[in-house]
């Protein structure tokens, strides 16, 4: 996938990193004659440069961290502020409406057609009378009430579709709530699709494999089957289909990961689109990943009650994440770790005990604290300078930057042993059966209560080259040549990490932090927390 314009551009630090490294590698200035006869013309081999591209994924800004920490980092405004946006589509758990029009241009924002897409369906809702107040002071702005059937699932995917007056299309998929907070001191990231065309009207539909998981034509259908569902009781986003249908979506790289609420049949046909770990399973399963040991680093910002054993957990998410394409017939699989804060990272961080109410998991009940005997040997602080914490001796340390930027981003990635990336998924969802999915019951079905979406992403996919590799990367989007070994010809794609490395494991008193628990040990600003 070719990014857009904007991405593509080096900060100063990397232009300036790449400068260097070409002005070093010149032969100096006495010797840019010859002084001796010169030799007979031999034919040489030519090495041809290693491909380099930048991350799939982008950090959001922070705007207490220094420039260094923020370099290729993206704000709302970089996202919003085109004055050619004519239509945006807002996807979110919450939302201020306020917030999200100040970010479009301010010469065209009260032109932009602005439509919110929210889960708030009871009347007496605060956030519903909320929005229906903003809302109604904007002739521009439309809401929309998702359909959600489960009584304890929510509409928590984080996307904006954005149609523009150049006849081309944007789908951002993220997982920042339309609120201010999200995009000032918490941690998040975002993924973009190129600028899309539309369709040509002479344009024929040529062979094209439906089936193919990753190709920008399979993400299409999957996008619009998942739009598709928010009209099963009223058309939310009927509009929305009919104008994405007629976009050219071949420029998209990745495999939309989505959960849609509702009971949902173990469909083994390919050409249907899957929700929750059905879908997950299924795209991650087209994915080669290396020989050997790996470990799959699932990092969130809640987990939900998931009963007194690890029943769910192992063989329903874990079993999901572990798919992959191996010919092997028992191909190894890989080990688990689960990066989420404490109340030491908490108190520490940008916003102190503010950000922690952003952050969930509870302990308090007996299925809750069984729940954490078995989860605890796997859980690794967010922040990797924790005293108590327990790091492998030995290990390179690498700084992501955001060790203070509390984590609202949720990833799933997948490391091999030589430290390369086999897959990476960007999602709304945390650890939850409401996110997920139920294991399938005696029917064959599999139970989704929650709206949610992410995209997965590999190093072949984005390269259409099998040699390619995936390398973690920190405080910048872009790889350099040393982050591998392998072959100079060996293309390298970035993934931006959001924490440092190496991961430091709970000590064995540490607990995670609970929002709904009271903190009296002051915060860095001297703030104590009385509990949700």
């Amino acid at each position: 996938m070719e990014p857009p314009a904007k991405r593509r551009r080096l900060s100063d630090g990397d232009a300036g990193r790449d400068r260097k490294a070409s002005s070093s590698s010149r032969a100096p200035a006495s010797l840019s004659h010859p002084i001796s006869p010169p030799r007979k013309k031999t034919v040489e081999k030519t090495v041809k440069e290693r491909r380099l591209l930048p991350s799939p994924f982008r950090l959001t800004t922070i705007t207490d961290l220094p420039p260094e920490s923020n370099v290729g980092a993206v704000s709302l405004k970089d996202l919003l502020g085109d004055p050619l946006i004519a239509e945006c589509w807002e996807f979110n758990y919450l939302h201020d409406v306020d917030f999200l029009i100040s970010h479009f241009d301010e010469d065209t924002r009260s032109l932009v057609k602005v439509h919110v897409v929210h889960g708030f369906w009871k009347r007496e809702d605060p956030n519903m009378l909320a929005l229906e107040e903003q809302a109604g002071q904007r002739k521009n702005v439309t809401l929309h009430t998702a359909f959600m059937p489960e009584m304890f699932g929510t509409h928590h995917s984080k996307m904006m579709i954005l149609l523009r007056h150049d006849d081309t299309a944007q789908i951002i998929i993220h997982t920042a709530n339309m609120i201010s907070k999200d995009w000032t001191n918490m941690t998040n990231g975002v993924w973009q699709s190129p600028r899309l065309p539309q369709l040509k009207a002479a344009q024929g539909s040529p062979e094209i494999d439906t089936t193919r998981v990753g190709s920008g034509h399979r993400f299409k259908i999957d996008l619009l089957n998942y739009l598709q569902a928010y009209n099963t009781r009223r058309d939310v986003c009927k509009s929305l289909v009919e104008n994405l249908a007629k976009y050219d979506f071949c420029a998209v790289r990745g495999a939309l990961v989505a959960s849609v609420p509702g009971k949902h049949d173990v469909d083994q046909d390919l050409e249907k689109t899957r929700w929750g770990w059905q879908g997950l399973k299924q795209a991650v399963k087209s994915v080669p990943v290396q020989d050997g040991k790996s470990e799959i680093v699932v990092q969130i910002s809640s987990i939900a009650t998931l009963g007194g054993t690890d029943a769910w957990l192992q063989r329903t998410l874990f079993d999901a994440l572990s798919a992959s394409s191996s010919s092997k017939s028992k191909p190894t699989k890989p080990s688990f770790k689960i990066v989420f804060p404490t109340p030491d990272e908490i108190r520490r961080s940008l916003d102190g005990y503010a950000s922690g109410g952003s952050i969930h998991t509870k302990i308090q009940s007996a299925a809750q604290a069984k729940q954490l005997q078995y989860m605890r040997p796997i859980f690794h602080h967010w922040a990797n300078d924790c005293e108590k914490g327990i790091a492998p001796e030995g290990a390179e340390p690498k700084d992501a930057g955001r060790q203070r930027g509390a984590p609202h981003i949720k990833t799933y990635i997948r490391y091999g042993e030589n430290s390369t990336i086999d897959w990476a998924l960007l999602t709304s969802a945390n650890i939850s059966k409401q996110a997920w999915g139920e294991a399938t019951n005696k029917a064959g079905e599999v139970r989704i209560a929650s709206w949610e979406i992410g995209v997965l992403v590999w190093p072949e996919l984005l390269t259409d080259d099998p040699r390619a590799r995936m390398v973690g990367t920190f405080k910048t989007d872009i790889p350099v040549k040393d982050d591998f070994d392998g072959e100079s010809e060996t293309p390298l794609v970035g993934l931006r990490i959001p924490y440092s490395l190496p991961l430091q494991r709970y000590g064995n008193a540490e607990v995670p932090w609970v929002a709904t628990a009271s903190y009296t040990e002051p915060d860095w600003k001297g703030g104590v927390w009385g509990g949700w």
